[in-house]
């Protein structure tokens, strides 16, 4: 890993960070120090939004074609630096290495489909005055704050900055505190193929976040990561009038219908719980199985947990890595004991193992019950937390009841039921008969506490601009 002293990218030149404290990175795996970052702060955020405001109207200008041109040699520095961002993610927090290489690879191939995507975002004419022209127009927002989470630092990286960049804004990236060095290099790559300040980078905790998304040179905040900052984003962009891009937490639902094939459906529930050690946005976060399937698929989802191999995610075999640090694997054992006191039955997993690191086995709760904290609050752990129902209705019902509103999951042979599912489910995303999956391009509207906006897609350059109408006519 490389060394660096220097954690702020403004203007196309990186500087020493103004703070006076530090945040140290620890690998999850070992609990050995990966490298201290700075904790960041606002004279860090200034530096950064001056930089970007004074890149803005060059880059605004700069020909859709060009921007796009940029994108795609962004891509290759990526795609040659592969290997090495990925092995930074894993040591950050803790994602098996293959599934880390499939991260890096999704974000280069979302940072091609902008670059292919922006020169084709347009307006449109309005049927006016027979002597007028009257148009609705795309223009770059401005200055935009992208602040990701560590969950998977590349690839929603490379959507966001990649979608920002090419419709002509200038961005201010602040990546998680989690995976600064992951982070810091995915920009040292990106910034050489973009001009001085399109790209700009601040490192650090809230105490860069905190000034970045309150910035009244910001003109949107794009936020992936937690509920609570995301709501404290909000707040910070109300007070200046910014717009937000906001996808939060979610506690995400898993139907298990009558008639489906028990073992099947436990392998999509085990990938759905126990993927990325449970650390994705959509994990399944809850299970309502028909009690006519319920004992055939929790034995089948006990032996999928069973079958997963813990260790550490750069070993080859690894397929169960650690949680991202010892606080959120305090987060999920403390939902886990307090539903296991409340009558929870661990039938795999369940107790935190013995030995350095963050690691928390695959587990399974049957006998779950709607109070509990953990089929309510967002765990982003490897459990799955499974409630018997006595019927379809009810579980849609129960799937339905939520604070969030992000993806929801319906596994069911039926296509009444499903068609039932996606129109009544109050949530952004709804996948049938696949945890994971889905067409190219596709793009969802996270709802209630999980927040608002495209965040992927086509749809995302729409987010990323603002709409001008214009309306012309001769002069008299």
């Amino acid at each position: 890993m490389r060394e660096r002293d220097r954690w702020v990218l403004a203007g196309g030149e990186w500087r020493g960070s103004a703070a006076a404290e530090t945040v140290e990175v620890a690998d999850p795996a070992t609990g050995e120090p990966v490298g201290p970052v700075p904790a960041g702060c606002a004279e860090d955020v200034e530096a950064a939004v001056a930089a970007a405001r004074d890149a803005r109207r060059a880059w605004t200008r700069t020909a859709p074609a060009e921007r796009a041109a940029a994108l795609h040699r962004a891509a290759a520095l990526v795609e040659r630096h592969a290997e090495e961002l990925a092995e930074l993610v894993t040591r950050e927090m803790g994602k098996p290495i293959g599934d880390a290489r499939g991260g890096v690879a999704a974000g280069i191939g979302t940072l091609r489909q902008y670059a292919e995507l922006g020169p084709l975002h347009r307006g449109r004419s309005l049927q006016g005055g027979h002597d007028a022209t009257d148009l609705m127009v795309h223009e770059p927002r401005g200055v935009i704050a992208v602040i990701t989470p560590w969950n998977d630092p590349v690839a929603i990286a490379c959507g966001l900055v990649g979608a920002a960049a090419v419709t002509g804004n200038t961005v201010v990236h602040k990546p998680s505190e989690r995976t600064p060095h992951t982070g810091a290099l995915l920009a040292e790559l990106l910034a050489a193929a973009l001009p001085p300040g399109v790209l700009n980078l601040v490192s650090g905790d809230r105490r860069a976040g905190e000034p970045l998304a309150g910035h009244p040179g910001v003109h949107l905040v794009a936020h992936v990561g937690s509920t609570a900052t995301g709501r404290a984003i909000a707040a910070a962009a109300a007070r200046t009038g910014a717009a937000t891009l906001l996808e939060n937490g979610g506690k995400d639902p898993l139907i298990v219908d009558a008639g489906v094939d028990a073992k099947w459906a436990a392998g999509q529930a085990a990938i759905g719980c126990f993927a990325n050690a449970g650390q994705i946005c959509t994990s399944v976060e809850r299970v309502y199985v028909h009690r006519d399937v319920a004992d055939a698929f929790v034995a089948a989802l006990v032996q999928r947990a069973e079958e997963l191999r813990m260790g550490p995610g750069l070993d080859e075999e690894t397929t169960l890595g650690p949680l991202v640090d010892r606080a959120q694997r305090d987060i999920v054992d403390r939902q886990v004991r307090a539903a296991v006191a409340a009558g929870a039955r661990p039938l795999a997993g369940g107790t935190v193992p013995d030995g350095p690191g963050a690691f928390y086995p695959a587990t399974v709760l049957a006998g779950c019950t709607d109070d509990m904290e953990i089929m309510r609050e967002e765990t982003f752990g490897p459990v799955a937390a499974v409630r018997v129902v006595d019927s379809f209705d009810q579980a849609l019902e129960l799937a339905a009841a939520s604070a969030y509103g992000l993806a929801a999951t319906v596994l069911t042979p039926s296509m009444a039921g499903a068609q039932r599912a996606w129109r009544e489910l109050p949530v952004g995303t709804v996948k049938v008969n696949a945890v994971f999956g889905g067409a190219p391009g596709g793009a969802a509207q996270p709802v209630r506490g999980s927040g608002h906006g495209f965040g992927y897609g086509p749809e995302l350059l729409d987010e990323m601009t603002h709409t001008k109408v214009v309306h012309l006519t001769p002069h008299p």
